[in-house]
């Protein structure tokens, strides 16, 4: 599937991080769970192609296969469906572009491309090059919570998952196994401490050189308490 309004077809080699560069169409790459590919279509869309992979324990038997049930229960297909909702209820999130599903037997492989957010960083590697300001620690909190009041569930919110552009706008992004659900303050408390337990990681890890502190986080709860 993909959106005809930015591409005119697509096919299973768009997927393929070997033919883009074949094409001089790849730019770069990053390392996370797998490996995203930052690529370019249509002469001048950057977007990001991700290969979806198993995480925890269960990546040491199955790398990237997932059990079959039908089309509308896979990865590709369910992230989306979330995308083009999110963007409908105009939260940041990229756009999707195409998604490729590649079923075998019992199992099936997936990928999806994404339009990639302009001059943008994580939050993570924002932190870790500098401090942030008590004004855009509010506004991500304001952010985050724009998300919980739809009912969006980010199944992993992390520091990695957080981007900022050169406009100082906020965007999650990678929403692998998100979902809508009702809102609840159990699960969106559940969510603001596994951000919290993130930063906290990587605090500990980079301990003079990560810029996170009781004060920050603080900021942030007020402003998604309070929405201001």
């Amino acid at each position: 599937m993909f959106d005809q309004d930015v591409l005119d077809h697509v096919n299973a080699e768009h997927f393929d991080p070997a033919y883009h560069e074949q094409q001089n169409n790849l730019r770069g790459q990053a390392q996370g769970r797998g490996t995203t590919y930052f690529i370019t279509l249509a002469e001048s869309l950057d977007c990001v192609l991700r290969h979806y992979r198993r995480g925890g324990m269960i990546a040491r038997f199955t790398d990237d296969k997932y059990l079959w049930a039908d089309l509308e229960q896979t990865r590709a297909w369910r992230e989306w469906q979330l995308l083009k909702l999110m963007i409908e209820k105009q939260l940041p999130v990229p756009s999707p572009v195409a998604a490729h599903v590649h079923h075998k037997g019992l199992y099936y492989t997936a990928d999806i491309i994404t339009q990639q957010i302009p001059a943008a960083q994580s939050l993570s590697m924002l932190l870790s090059s500098g401090d942030m300001t008590d004004a855009l620690w509010r506004q991500l909190g304001k952010t985050i919570r724009r998300f919980h009041q739809q009912g969006i569930y980010h199944a992993d919110l992390n520091a990695h998952n957080i981007l900022i552009d050169d406009s100082e706008q906020f965007y999650l992004i990678d929403f692998d196994k998100g979902y809508l659900r009702k809102p609840s303050s159990a699960w969106q408390q559940s969510n603001l401490d596994r951000l919290q337990r993130s930063l906290q990681k990587l605090k500990d890890q980079n301990s003079n050189g990560f810029h996170f502190s009781l004060h920050h986080w603080g900021a942030l709860l007020q402003a998604y308490s309070s929405g201001s």
